[in-house]
C-alpha cells in the first residue's frame, strides 16, 4: 500500500479516524487499525459511564470497589488525581461527586491503543507517519527519517466550519476543549459553577491526554489566567474568548495577544 489511507472506528460516542502515509503493506496495515480498534472498544467496555455493566458504573453506583475493578481503572483514577494536583483544581476525574475520568479516558485510550498498534509501523512497516483523529482531538506520530509533518487546522468556534489557525506537529497531540460544540457543559470543580469566558482552549502537548487535561484545565482557568501555560509536557496552546479575543503560547511564552 502506497500514499495515504484513512479508516474509520465508530466508539466511545464519537468517531475515531486512522490516518496512514507511507508503503506499508495492506494486510499489515489493516490488522494494525483493527487491533487499535479492538482495544479502544475493550477500554469503552470498562470505562463507559453509560453502560450500566462497566466498571466505571459499577463503581459510581457503590457496586463495585476501586481495587477490585479492572487494574486499568486505578491507573487511570492515579494519573486523574495527579492532573487534579498538578491543575490546582482545574482538572478533576470526578462528576456529580462520583469517579467519572470521561475527560482523561479518550486521550489516554488514544494513546495507549495507538502506542501498541500504530506506532510500530513507523519502526516495521515502512510508514512514513499515523495519525488518530478522536472527536476533534489529534494525536500524531512521525517517523523520525521522514519530512512529513502534520498540519492541523484549529476550528474557528465563533464561525463553524473556518479554520482560526494551523499547527504543524510531527510527534504529539492537539486537543481542543470549550463551549463552542456542547454549550457550557464545563464545571469548575473548585466552585460548582459552569466554567464561562473561554469559548474555546486548544493545547499542543507531548500526548493526547495532557493535551486533554490541559484544554479542560484552560476553560476552567478562563482569559485571565495563563500561568499553567508553562506546565511540563505542553509545547503551544491557544485561548480564544467569547468576545473573539485570542491569546496564543509556545514553550510557556505567551506571542501574542489579539483583542476583539
Amino acid at each position: 500500500m502506497t500514499g495515504r489511507r484513512v479508516w474509520t472506528v465508530p466508539c466511545m460516542g464519537t468517531v475515531f479516524s486512522v490516518h496512514l502515509t507511507g508503503r506499508v503493506d495492506a494486510v499489515t496495515a489493516d490488522a494494525a487499525v483493527a487491533g487499535f480498534a479492538a482495544e479502544i472498544a475493550d477500554i469503552e467496555r470498562v470505562f463507559s459511564p453509560f453502560q450500566d455493566d462497566s466498571d466505571v458504573s459499577r463503581i459510581r453506583r457503590g457496586a463495585l470497589s476501586l481495587e477490585r475493578a479492572d487494574p486499568r481503572v486505578r491507573e487511570v483514577a492515579a494519573a486523574c488525581e495527579v492532573a487534579r494536583e498538578v491543575t490546582e483544581g482545574r482538572f478533576t476525574g470526578a462528576w456529580r461527586g462520583g469517579f467519572d475520568p470521561t475527560g482523561y479516558v479518550k486521550g489516554w485510550a488514544v494513546d495507549r491503543a495507538g502506542a501498541r498498534h500504530l506506532e510500530p509501523l513507523l519502526q516495521d512497516a515502512g510508514a512514513a507517519a499515523v495519525g488518530v483523529g478522536a472527536g476533534g482531538d489529534v494525536r500524531v506520530w512521525t517517523a523520525p527519517e521522514s519530512t512529513w509533518s502534520w498540519r492541523i487546522g484549529i476550528a474557528d468556534p465563533h464561525h463553524p466550519g473556518a479554520v482560526l489557525a494551523t499547527m504543524e506537529v510531527r510527534d504529539g497531540a492537539v486537543a481542543t476543549s470549550g463551549s463552542a460544540e456542547r454549550g457550557a457543559h464545563i464545571v469548575d470543580a473548585r466552585t460548582g459553577l459552569p466554567a464561562v469566558g473561554v469559548r474555546s482552549a486548544t493545547v499542543v502537548a507531548a500526548d493526547l491526554a495532557t493535551a486533554d487535561v490541559w484544554a479542560t484545565a484552560g476553560v476552567v482557568a478562563g482569559m485571565a489566567d495563563v500561568s499553567w501555560i508553562g506546565a511540563p509536557g505542553i509545547t503551544a496552546g491557544m485561548l480564544v474568548a467569547e468576545d473573539a479575543t485570542v491569546r496564543r503560547w509556545t514553550h510557556g511564552v505567551e506571542v501574542s495577544m489579539i483583542a476583539a
